[in-house]
């Protein structure tokens, strides 16, 4: 019999001094996985105000438009105005949808201003594959909030965002913050 020490095989338990970000949502885009363009439950925008409010992200339901949160946010507080009729462009909007669209983004910006005091915006919607749109058959609009030094080496080199806060808490702070007028 060897005096020598057993080997460690136990690989998971070694520690190399690196902190882990694991994001397996983000699986769904790395696979190619995609939403459905149909109507219905295999849409997103239409499937979330069908669920309740924590567990389809909810912040905000209108008359004609609701905000949700982001699944896979730029930064924390990033939300998303969508109509609840599913089409896929502005221009496709009714007058009515119109207005609450647009109410609805400057109530995201003032609380988003009361819950995190961010520095900037970055507001705006992608129609159709060449802009970018991931979801295409259902408009949404884009509000991210922004601070100075809020980019980093991570995205660019490690393709990893840091998102200090969860999405269930940054939505539940909007949601108590968001205006009543």
């Amino acid at each position: 019999m060897s005096d020598a020490p057993e080997p460690d095989t136990d690989f998971a338990s070694v520690q190399d001094g690196f902190q882990r970000l694991w994001t397996p949502h983000r699986m769904a885009y790395i696979t190619g996985e995609r939403p459905s363009e149909d109507a219905g439950d295999g849409c997103p925008f239409c499937a979330a105000p069908g669920r309740g409010d924590a567990e389809g992200l909810v912040v905000h339901r209108g008359e004609h438009c609701y905000v949700v949160m982001n699944l896979f946010p730029y930064n924390p507080g990033h939300v998303l105005v969508c109509p609840y009729r599913h089409v896929s462009l502005y221009v496709d909007l009714t007058d009515e949808e119109t207005l609450e669209f647009g109410r609805l983004t400057k109530q995201a910006i003032a609380a988003l201003d009361a819950t995190s005091g961010p520095s900037g915006y970055n507001i705006g919607m992608n129609q159709g594959a060449v802009a970018g749109a991931g979801v295409q058959a259902h408009l949404h609009q884009h509000v991210v909030p922004r601070w100075g030094g809020d980019m980093n080496f991570l995205p660019i080199i490690g393709q990893t965002k840091a998102l200090p806060m969860l999405l269930e808490d940054v939505r539940g702070r909007l949601a108590g913050a968001w205006p009543t007028a």
